[in-house]
């Protein structure tokens, strides 16, 4: 679905209908409907339209073309985010009746910032517009091929809406990737797409790590997880380099869990909790989205993203509870539960990271079952060693419209992963407090004078349909927007 920025609908004579959003207004709280008076005046049946909150009118008015009125309500109530959920919850119901539908906002100019509103309603367009359905055998496209956004000044939104379809691209593509079944999507395929893919962005070298890579660098961790499975591991490392950049050039480093595929490994997941284990590499996904849409607004900053890449399988060969494995850092650690694989992933792939000296790392994960018994499914967990970092993220969150909630790491939750027979435990001594144990756990590989946020993600990445924009079911793409707002405006 493309989105286009016109004037007035004159400039949009294909469109099959109108969508008109209105509110109440002045001292007797008459209905607003701008330059369509004339048109609405000679309704017979409009008199009888209130403009109540959700009231709708449908007719034949403009051009001889379908114009529905919505309104808001009183104006001095409404606010930006209704006005956007409701025209993109509308225009998402007509995408399967009409190719082009124009929307206009010019009354709304004057309410909110004029950039944001395109910017969010385009975005929210594209991203609700998503289907999955490459595998099913009838495949149903949407009608819906353009939407016109009707702004008085439009003429200073193109960047706007340039922004809208960069980010939106990426999520999408980050959605895609989650959704992928595991048999078709597993670790050397994804490895294989991340490489091609960043192989289009300008300035930026892309390196992927086979076994034998691996092997060589030590990552026990990401081997123990990847001893049950018949592919290979990979780890991905792709870096952006602005231009000019020097020795002082700031460098921010985002790192992702990719486990294409978690059965729990021998610490075996119950039946109930194996479907939508394909999604357990979101992190990993997030991650790299995050990194192509702000490379492609060329930032002045040095970004890298680091990808480990494995599934948790079970065979013969698999790593057994009880196994002590020694990591890339040089740190033991005793694998009490293998299901808690994704702290060992990331483990190895942060202290690697942590080699190429970045000023901020910002890791992403699918980790834990334990954020969503704390903050529910709609809501991304944050902890961090660093203040001011998480306030950053935080207000990243903010205009993003993404939410977010910082998490604590005590000094008790760090004591209780201290193993009595190796350097550290993969697990608590109970499950309570199991999100920020795994924090802590993963705070042991980042090192002195590294400033570290870690995103668990693992009640966001997908089933968010509270939001017009996500589906009930699949991949969402949330923090991405969240991580572009940090990369290309927060100050490292």
């Amino acid at each position: 679905m493309k989105i286009e920025i016109v004037k007035s609908r004159v400039e949009c004579p294909k469109f099959e209908c109108l969508i008109f959003p209105t509110y109440l207004a002045g001292k007797n709280d008459s209905l607003d409907v701008g330059s369509y008076d004339d048109d609405f005046s000679k309704l017979a049946r409009f008199s009888s339209f209130k403009g109540e909150k959700g009231d709708e009118l449908e007719s034949i008015v403009a051009d001889g073309k379908p114009v529905i009125l919505i309104s808001l309500g009183k104006k001095s109530e409404i606010t930006e985010r209704e006005l956007i959920n409701c025209l993109v919850k509308k225009v998402l119901v007509l995408k399967s009746k009409y190719e082009e539908i124009a929307v206009d906002i010019i009354n709304f100019e004057e309410l909110y910032d004029a950039k944001s509103l395109i910017y969010k309603i385009s975005s929210e367009l594209m991203l609700g517009a998503y289907q999955f359905n490459k595998y099913k055998s009838k495949n149903e496209k949407a009608h819906l091929k353009k939407v016109f956004l009707v702004t008085g000044k439009n003429a200073k939104m193109s960047n706007e809406l340039n922004k809208a379809e960069v980010v939106s691209d990426a999520i999408n593509l980050c959605r895609d990737w989650v959704n992928e079944p595991p048999n078709v999507f597993h670790s050397e395929k994804f490895a294989a797409e991340v490489e091609k893919d960043a192989k289009k962005l300008a300035k930026v070298t892309v390196k992927v790590l086979n076994e034998t890579q691996i092997k060589k660098e030590c990552m026990g961790l990401l081997l123990a997880v990847n001893a049950g499975s018949t592919h290979a591991p990979r780890v991905v490392h792709l870096t952006y380099n602005p231009t000019g950049a020097t020795k002082k050039t700031k460098h921010i480093a985002l790192v992702g869990k990719g486990l294409t595929f978690d059965t729990g490994g021998y610490s075996l997941k119950p039946p109930t909790s194996m479907p939508g284990m394909k999604g357990d590499m979101a992190g990993a996904a997030t991650a790299y989205a995050a990194f192509k849409a702000a490379v492609s607004f060329k930032p002045k900053i040095k970004i890298s993203c680091f990808l480990g890449i494995t599934d948790n399988m079970i065979s013969g060969g698999a790593t057994t509870p009880d196994a002590i494995v020694t990591s890339r850092s040089g740190k033991t650690v005793e694998i009490l539960n293998t299901d808690a694989e994704g702290r060992l992933v990331l483990a190895d792939v942060l202290d690697y990271a942590c080699d190429f000296k970045p000023d901020v790392i910002i890791d992403v994960a699918t980790l834990t079952g334990a954020i969503l018994v704390a903050l529910g499914d709609e809501i991304c967990g944050l902890f961090s060693n660093d203040d001011k970092l998480a306030e950053k993220l935080e207000t990243s969150a903010k205009l993003a419209e993404e939410y977010m909630w910082r998490m604590p790491i005590i000094e008790e939750f760090r004591k209780e992963i201290i193993s009595k027979v190796a350097d550290l435990k993969n697990m608590g001594e109970n499950r309570n407090g199991g999100a920020s144990k795994a924090a802590a756990f993963l705070e042991k590989f980042i090192r002195d004078g590294i400033t570290w946020a870690h995103l668990d993600i693992a009640g966001v990445s997908e089933s968010q349909g509270h939001l017009p924009y996500c589906s009930s079911k699949g991949a969402s793409g949330l923090m991405v927007r969240t991580l572009v707002e940090y990369l290309i405006n927060g100050k490292v």
